[in-house]
C-alpha cells in the first residue's frame, strides 16, 4: 500500500458479500515459487507435505461461483500488478458444512475460526462504528445549509481484519479486509450489579450476531432484517475505509472517483449508493450535485442473475427501520432520476413506473438493481448470453436510457489454483511440452494444438486423466464407502443444487441407462460413474429433495446385479473449493445443463474445461463462448435456446405431452413416483412428479429426448479413445480466453480505467 500511497494511484476496492477463498497455504507457496522448497524441507524432516495442506482449516466464506470469482479477481489482480482491496464480512460461520443421513442433507455449523486463522491480521485501531435504526433530525447550519442528523438507536463497532492474497511471479499483494462486528458496549454495568445477567450482555451479543453467520436464512422477517443490517454493515465499514485512506493521501473529496473505482458484486453492495451520499453529505458536506457525481463515477456494478427472485427488493418499511436516513436519500435520488425519466419520456408513465427504485404495491419494496443501475457509471453482465439478455430483459429500460452503461465482462478463473495447484500432474505435462509462460498468460495454451496428432503425447496426456481419477476414486472410497471404476467415464455435475441447474434431468438420464439394463442386462453400455456435489439452502426443500432422490437413486443402482458395476452413483457432501480441486482433474464429462437462459455465466464448466474435460451443456451462459472456443465438434450441445424456450411458453407450455408421447420418458417418471427408488416411503417423489407434468419450470420435459441422444454422442465418443483424448487436448489448449486474468485486464482497460502498478522491494539487510 506504500508505493500506491507514494505514487497516488488508482485503486480497485471490491465489495462483495462473499469471499471463497479456499485453502491459503498452498496458494501461496505456488505463487511465492516456494512450494517445492517447502516441500523438500519437510520431506528431509520426515513430515508429509500433504497432511500438513489438509490439517488447514478452510474458510467458507462464500456459498458458490459469486464468492469464488472474487477469490480468482484477488488472484488475478494482485498477478497483473493491479492495485486492488476486497472488502467482505468475517463471518464467524461460514456456509454450513454438509452431511447426509438416510440421503437427505444435513447442515452443521462451520466453526471454521475455533483454531484462530494465522492469514488474518487484526486491525482494531482502524475500527469504525455503524449506525442502525433511530431516527432522523433536520437542522440548517451555521451557514444556513439544510442537513440531515441520523440518530440511531444502535451503534455496531466494524473490526477490520485484513489478510495478504500475494500474486504470481511479482512482488504485488492484493489485500482482503474482512470486517467484524462488535458491540460498542462490552459490558452495562449497572443491568449486571442489579442482576439482569442478560440485559447487561445484549449490546454485545446482538451486534456480534451481523457478522455470526453467512447467509441467514431469509425466510422469515428477522433472517431479512439481519441480512439487510449484514450488507449495510460491511458496506458502510468499507466506504468509512476508503474515504480515511484517500484522504489521508489527497486531503478533500472532490475527486475520490478519480482515486478510486469500486466495484459491486451484484447487488449485495448496492446499498452502498445512498451510504456513499450520505457520507459525502451529511458527514463530509458536499452539495448534492458534487456528491452524486462522485458517486456514479465511482461505483460500477455487476449483474450476476437473471432470476427475478435473485435481484433483491427489499420492503420498504423494513428499510425504513433499519437504515432511515438511506430511505430518505433512496426516496430523493429516485425523485431526481424520475423527474428526468418524464422529461426525457414525457407522459410515459408505465416506462417510469418500470423504471422506479420503489416498487409499489400491496408492501412497497426498495429495488436493489435499479439503485445499483442509477448509481454506478457502468454496469456489466458475465457472459456474452448473459448481457444479451439483460439488454433485451431483465434490464431492457436501463438499457434503452444509457447504452453506453452496459459493459460484457465474461468471467474467468485463476491457472494458479485451478491448474496449476489442484492438477500438478497436468501442469507439468504441459510446461515440458510448451514452457511456464501459460502459467501467467494462458493463451500460451494454444501451442499445445501442435500436439493434438502426437500419439506419444496423448497417451501421456490420458495417463495423467486416469492417474487423477484413481486418486479421486480412493477419496470417493474413503468418504462414501463406494467402489468405483477409475476406467470408467467420470461424468460429473458439481454445483450449488438449485432446479434450474437441472440435477434432476442428469437423474432422469441415470434412471433412462438404468431401465435399459433392466430391460437387457448384457446390453453393452459404456461403463460411467455419476459424481454429484453441491449444496441445497437450508431453506430451499425442492433442492433437498433432488439431493435424497440423488442418494435414493444411487442406493439402488449401486447394488442391483443386473447393472454389474456398470452405472455408480456417487454424491460427495460438503462440496467447497479443495473438493473441487480433487473433482475438476478427474472429470472426462462436465455436465453444464442449465435451462437456457437462466444461467448468468457459471465458472465450474471454465474449470473443467481447462482441466480437459469435455462438456454436455445447453445453449446458455458462459457454454455458449466456450463451445465458440473449442470448436463445435469438441462440445456436445443439446436442448432448447433462450428464444426457443421464450416462444414455447409464450404459446402455452404442456409438460405432460412429452410425457404421453415419450415412452422412456414415462417410464423414468414411474420409477420416481412409484416408490422403487425408496421402498420404505413410496410417495415420496409424488409431488416432484406432479410437478414436472403440470409445470415443469425449467423445461426438463423439452430438453429431455435432446439430452438422452446428446448423451448417447458422448459414449461413442467415449468409446473412441484416440478421439477422446484429441478433443481433451483441445479443450484445455483452447480455454485461454476464460482465464480470471483476462477478465481482470478488460474490466481495468473498459471499466475501471486503472495500470498496473508494478511493486519494488528493498533488499537491502
Amino acid at each position: 500500500m506504500s508505493t500506491y500511497q507514494q505514487q497516488h494511484v488508482k485503486v480497485v476496492c471490491y465489495l462483495s458479500a462473499e469471499f471463497l477463498m479456499g485453502r491459503h497455504l498452498e496458494n501461496c507457496l505456488i505463487n511465492l515459487h516456494l512450494h517445492d522448497r517447502v516441500q523438500q524441507v519437510l520431506d528431509e524432516l520426515g513430515l508429509d507435505f500433504e497432511q500438513l495442506l489438509e490439517k488447514e482449516e478452510e474458510p467458507g466464506l462464500g456459498n458458490g461461483g459469486l464468492g469464488r470469482l472474487a477469490a480468482c479477481f484477488l488472484d488475478s489482480m494482485a498477478t497483473l500488478d493491479i492495485p486492488a482491496v476486497g472488502y467482505g464480512i468475517r463471518y464467524e460461520f461460514g456456509i454450513f458444512h454438509q452431511e447426509l443421513h438416510n440421503g437427505w442433507q444435513i447442515e452443521i455449523p462451520d466453526n471454521w475460526l475455533r483454531f484462530g486463522n494465522p492469514w488474518e491480521l487484526e486491525r482494531r485501531e482502524q475500527a469504525v462504528e455503524i449506525k442502525l435504526g433511530g431516527h432522523t433530525e433536520a437542522y440548517h447550519d451555521a451557514r444556513g445549509r439544510y442537513c440531515v442528523s441520523w440518530i440511531p438507536d444502535r451503534v455496531i463497532r466494524a473490526i477490520p481484519y485484513d489478510t495478504p492474497v500475494p500474486g504470481y511471479d511479482t512482488n504485488n499483494v492484493s489485500m482482503l479486509r474482512l470486517w467484524k462486528a462488535e458491540g460498542t458496549t462490552e459490558l452495562n454495568l449497572e443491568a449486571f450489579n442489579s442482576g439482569n445477567y442478560d440485559d447487561a450482555v445484549a449490546d454485545k451479543m446482538s451486534s456480534e450476531t451481523i457478522s455470526k453467520v453467512l447467509y441467514p436464512n431469509d425466510n422469515t422477517p428477522q433472517g431479512r432484517e439481519l441480512r439487510l443490517e449484514q450488507q449495510y454493515f460491511f458496506v458502510s465499514a468499507s466506504l468509512q475505509d476508503i474515504i480515511r485512506r484517500h484522504l489521508m493521501n489527497h486531503g478533500h473529496l472532490e475527486r475520490l472517483h478519480e482515486a478510486i473505482a469500486v466495484q459491486l458484486n451484484d447487488t449485495h453492495p448496492s446499498v452502498a449508493v445512498p451510504e456513499l451520499m450520505r457520507l459525502l453529505i451529511d458527514e463530509h458536506h458536499l452539495t448534492w450535485d458534487n456528491a452524486w457525481t462522485i458517486t456514479q463515477r465511482t461505483f460500477a456494478y455487476t449483474n450476476h442473475t437473471l432470476l427475478p427472485e435473485a435481484l433483491e427488493r427489499w420492503p420498504v418499511g423494513m428499510f425504513q427501520r433499519t437504515l432511515p436516513r438511506l430511505m430518505e436519500i433512496i426516496y430523493e435520488i429516485n425523485w431526481r432520476f424520475l423527474a428526468n425519466v418524464r422529461a426525457w419520456y414525457p407522459g410515459d408513465d408505465t416506462r417510469a413506473r418500470r423504471l422506479s427504485l420503489i416498487e409499489e404495491g400491496a408492501e412497497p419494496q426498495v429495488r436493489m438493481a435499479h439503485l445499483a443501475c442509477v448509481g454506478s457509471h457502468a454496469i456489466n453482465g458475465v457472459a456474452a448470453l448473459h448481457t444479451q439478455l439483460l439488454k433485451q430483459e431483465t434490464l431492457r429500460d436501463f438499457y434503452e436510457l444509457w447504452p453506453e452503461k452496459f459493459f460484457n465482462m465474461t468471467n474467468g478463473v485463476t491457472p494458479r489454483r485451478w491448474l496449476l495447484q489442484s492438477n500438478p500432474r497436468l501442469a507439468n505435462l504441459i510446461s515440458d511440452r510448451i514452457g511456464n509462460d501459460w502459467i501467467h498468460d494462458l493463451r500460451q495454451l494454444r501451442r499445445l494444438e501442435d500436439s493434438v496428432n502426437d500419439r506419444e503425447f496423448l497417451q501421456r496426456w490420458a495417463e495423467v486423466k486416469h492417474q487423477n481419477k484413481v486418486d479421486l476414486s480412493r477419496y470417493i472410497y474413503q468418504q462414501t464407502r463406494i467402489e468405483v471404476d477409475p476406467h470408467s467415464l467420470f461424468d460429473v455435475q458439481v454445483k450449488r443444487i438449485h432446479e434450474y441447474k437441472r440435477q434432476l434431468l442428469a437423474v432422469m438420464h441415470i434412471v433412462t441407462l438404468y431401465n435399459w439394463l433392466k430391460h437387457n442386462p448384457q446390453l453393452n453400455l459404456v461403463p460411467r460413474t455419476f459424481i454429484f456435489a453441491g449444496k441445497a439452502a437450508p431453506g430451499y426443500y425442492r433442492a433437498k429433495q433432488i439431493v435424497k432422490l440423488i442418494n435414493a437413486v444411487g442406493s439402488i443402482i449401486n447394488h442391483d446385479p443386473d447393472v454389474q458395476g456398470r452405472l455408480k452413483v456417487v454424491f460427495l457432501p460438503n462440496f467447497n473449493v479443495s473438493l473441487g480441486q480433487r473433482i475438476y482433474p478427474a472429470a472426462d464429462l462436465s455436465e453444464q445443463i442449465s435451462t437456457a437462459g437462466k444461467e448468468a455465466s457459471g465458472t465450474g464448466n471454465m474449470k473443467f474445461t481447462m482441466n480437459g474435460a469435455l462438456t454436455i451443456g445447453t445453449y446458455d451462459g458462459a457454454n455458449i463462448e466456450i463451445r465458440e472456443e473449442v470448436g463445435p465438434e469438441n462440445f456436445f450441445l443439446f436442448g432448447l435456446r433462450a428464444e426457443d424456450i421464450a416462444r414455447r411458453q409464450s404459446r402455452g407450455y404442456r409438460p405432460v405431452e412429452f410425457w404421453s408421447s415419450n415412452a422412456e420418458l414415462r417410464a423414468v417418471l414411474d420409477r420416481f413416483s412409484s416408490g422403487h427408488f425408496t421402498p420404505d416411503q413410496p410417495n415420496l417423489f409424488q409431488d416432484l412428479v406432479s410437478d414436472l407434468l403440470q409445470r415443469d419450470e425449467y423445461m426438463l420435459m423439452a430438453d429431455y429426448q435432446s439430452y438422452i441422444d446428446c448423451q448417447r454422442e458422448a459414449a461413442a465418443a467415449y468409446r473412441d479413445s484416440d478421439r477422446w483424448w484429441r478433443m481433451s487436448l483441445l479443450n484445455t489448449a483452447r480455454s485461454g480466453k476464460f482465464s480470471s486474468d483476462r477478465t481482470i485486464a478488460d474490466y481495468s482497460e473498459q471499466i475501471w480505467e486503472v495500470k498496473p502498478v508494478p511493486v519494488s522491494l528493498s533488499t537491502s539487510f
